[in-house]
């Protein structure tokens, strides 16, 4: 294998490994909100503050995994 096929190669299995994660994380959290939105309508707007706050710093995770891919790809 040459280096550019590696570089594409890990490039692909940074993204991808790094997706998953956040991925489960973010169905997770949306998960549990919505069951303690369920359980108590009163707090559905305090709730939902922070299930959107936890999934955007769950996200950023996603876009670190991004950045990581693109330094292997183009260095």
């Amino acid at each position: 294998m040459e280096i550019a096929e590696l570089k594409v190669f890990a490039a692909a299995l940074a993204i991808g490994l790094g997706a998953i994660g956040p991925a489960l994380a973010i169905g997770h959290l949306a998960g549990k909100a919505l069951e303690a939105m369920g359980r108590n309508p009163e707090a559905a707007g305090k709730i939902q503050s922070a299930m959107i706050l936890a999934i955007a710093f769950t996200e950023a995770i996603a876009v670190y995994a991004l950045v990581v891919a693109l330094i292997i790809l183009f260095i």
